[in-house]
């Protein structure tokens, strides 16, 4: 009877400690995949990181240049103002000048309507003159 107790916790014990080096190996073979996995995803985090890095670097050189561009987009908006308020301080004045100008036209103008009036009462006066004096001894 001991014996065959013995035997029997023998094959039980043998085959617990079969149980035991599978359990181990599927183990073993699990902690390998799982570090197989997690080197694979130390890779993919490194080549992210790096895509990351390269996508900053584009985006603050895109950036700078759009920084530039505005700044000179800027600067000639200020150039064109200034050349604006000079265009039109000269509009004003060439306005001025213009309407002095006009002025002293109607001015010209009403003297020489004038003038040709007197010029031309004159010569009535002279051809009166004239017929007077043709009349006269």
């Amino acid at each position: 009877l001991i014996s065959s107790a013995t035997k029997s916790l023998r094959m039980e014990t043998e085959i617990l400690e079969k149980k035991l080096q599978d359990a181990q190996m599927k183990l073993a073979e699990k902690d390998g995949d799982r570090e197989k996995e997690i080197q694979s995803l130390k890779r993919l985090i490194s080549e992210l990181e790096f895509q990351l890095t390269m996508e900053k670097s584009n985006n603050e050189s895109f950036l700078d240049k759009l920084r530039k561009e505005i700044k000179h987009k800027s600067d000639e908006l200020e150039k064109l103002n200034q050349e604006k308020t000079q265009l039109i301080h000269s509009l004003s004045q060439v306005q001025e000048e213009n309407s002095l100008l006009q002025d002293t036209v109607r001015r010209e103008c009403e003297e020489r309507f004038e003038l040709t009036a007197a010029l031309g009462r004159a010569r009535e006066q002279v051809l009166e003159l004239r017929r007077l004096s043709g009349t006269l001894p």
